[in-house]
Formats: structure tokens, C-alpha cells, sequence
């Protein structure tokens, strides 16, 4: 059996590893028969290849696919089950996903790391969109020389700089040259980028914030996974104001589809290989 998880996560590394384990044990469905696999992952990046092969995937495809691609993709690799474990912000890849797998007739899961609840927590603005991440943040300093720290992905700068102005904005991104290289193209300097990589500790942000002078964080909502209590935490320790992206509702997404562990996970396999 050929299973294809989309990856680029922390989630979906864990996941092949434990498609791994399973399969060098002989994973077992309902039906007691042992049953081999071949793991066959996909992810935007070559970084996030070469953590998927490491992980244990058999093939890995490391650039991101269009809907018909992903389609063609499964035919030709003869996929039955599709994992999808992709950013809770990627909105688009789920949907391919979701598309590509009604459309080939094959089994689909969706990973989604659990959220985080913060309603009504004094200090946190929630918005549902990156525009409107900008305009709350700038408001916010409008009236002081505070700085607005970018904790959200280089993607969404773009966004936030139609509100924020350019000398006012820390990026804090991955440091690669496509990272760095899309700030550079907005007008950001070096001195307001800062290019790191990992989840940090709360008095490690602390810091990061204090040296820059930040008023107010952005940050989404991509679970405990993508570090954001630290950040938040961090933030809300100094006083500061903290904007914080809802995750994206996705209308297609059947919940009997959605699992939040790699427990559900397995438990979803092996009903599927009964």
C-alpha cells in the first residue's frame, strides 16, 4: 500500500516516523494481517526534504504541487491514503489535498494540530486576517516609538506593510536566502530582520523583544507546535500588546476527517487496512 503524507511540519515528520516504526513491525489493521507500506511525502522545501527522508519516507518530493499535479501524483504512485498534515495556515495545500483526493477516489486525513483558546484574554487582539493583523498593530503604535515584531511567517510581511510602516517593522523569519531575500525585496533592512530558526523560550523571545524596543507582537494561532505560548506568553509578561491571527476556516473540510494526534492517526490506518 502507498500512503503520501504532505508534510513541511513539525506534525508530519512525526507522523512518517511513526509510518516507519509501524511498517518495519508490520502494521496490523482489524483484520490481525499484517500489512506493508511504501511512505511517500511531498513538502514545499528541500530543508523540509531531507527532514521527511530523514524521518523515514520512502520518496520524497520537495516543491510544491498544484491540484492537477497532486492528482497526477497519486495516480501514477498508486496512492489509497493521503495524510494530510500540512500548516493550519495552508490554506490552499488543504484544499488540494481535499480536491485531489475526491477526485482520485482515495482515503483522506487531515492532521490539524489542537488550537489554543484565547478568547477574551486581556492584551490579545484575534483578527481573521493578515490586513487587519496590520491595522490593529499600527494603531496600536501610533502614538509612541514602540516597534511591531513579525513572529507570522515571511509570506504574510507583505500584508502587514500596508499598515505598518517600514521603519517600524521587526521581521523575525528563517535564515535562508529565500527568506531573507523576500524582506530585501520589501524594503526591509538587515538591521530590522532578524533571521533564526527553532521555537524559543520564553525569556529568549523576552529578550529579543526588549532589545528591539516592541510594543506589540503578531503572531497566529498555529498551536502549541508552532512555539506560540512562548511568544505570547513572553509578550503579555512585558506589558506588551499581543495581535493574534485566527486560524482559517476551511468549509470542505469534513470534521470525520480531522484528527488532532498521531494516536487518531493510527487508529484512522488501521480501520482503513481492516
Amino acid at each position: 500500500m502507498n500512503i503520501l503524507v504532505m508534510a513541511g511540519t513539525k506534525d508530519a515528520i512525526k507522523i512518517i516516523e511513526m509510518l516507519f516504526k509501524n511498517n518495519k513491525s508490520s502494521f496490523k489493521g482489524n483484520s490481525n494481517e499484517e500489512t506493508h507500506f511504501n511512505i511517500l511525502a511531498t513538502t514545499t522545501t528541500t530543508y523540509g526534504g531531507i527532514l521527511a527522508k530523514k524521518a523515514g519516507a520512502d520518496e520524497v518530493i520537495s516543491r510544491p504541487l498544484d491540484a492537477d499535479e497532486l492528482v497526477n501524483l497519486i495516480q501514477k504512485k498508486d496512492v489509497k491514503i493521503l495524510i494530510d498534515a500540512t500548516h493550519p495556515f495552508a490554506t490552499q495545500a488543504t484544499l488540494n489535498a481535499i480536491n485531489a483526493s475526491k477526485n482520485a477516489l482515495i482515503k483522506y486525513i487531515r492532521f490539524e494540530r489542537p488550537s489554543i483558546n484565547y478568547f477574551n484574554v486581556e492584551g490579545i487582539h484575534l483578527v481573521d486576517s493578515f490586513q487587519k493583523a496590520g491595522q490593529v498593530a499600527s494603531a496600536i503604535i501610533k502614538n509612541n516609538e514602540k516597534r511591531v515584531l513579525h513572529l507570522a511567517g515571511v509570506s504574510t510581511v507583505k500584508s502587514i506593510l500596508e499598515n505598518v510602516p517600514l521603519n517600524r517593522l521587526i521581521v523575525r523569519v528563517l535564515p535562508n536566502t529565500t527568506s531573507i531575500g523576500i524582506c530585501q525585496d520589501l524594503g526591509i533592512s538587515g538591521e530590522n530582520m532578524v533571521a533564526m530558526q527553532g521555537i524559543f523560550s520564553k525569556e529568549y523571545n523576552q529578550a529579543l523583544m526588549r532589545e528591539y524596543d516592541v510594543g506589540v507582537i503578531i503572531t497566529k494561532e498555529s498551536g502549541e507546535t508552532g512555539g506560540v505560548p512562548g511568544k505570547i506568553d513572553a509578550a503579555l509578561e512585558l506589558g506588551l500588546e499581543v495581535v493574534l491571527i485566527s486560524r482559517p476556516k476551511i468549509k470542505e473540510l469534513n470534521k470525520n476527517s480531522v484528527v488532532n494526534t498521531i494516536k487518531e492517526v493510527q487508529k484512522k490506518l488501521e480501520k482503513e487496512i481492516e
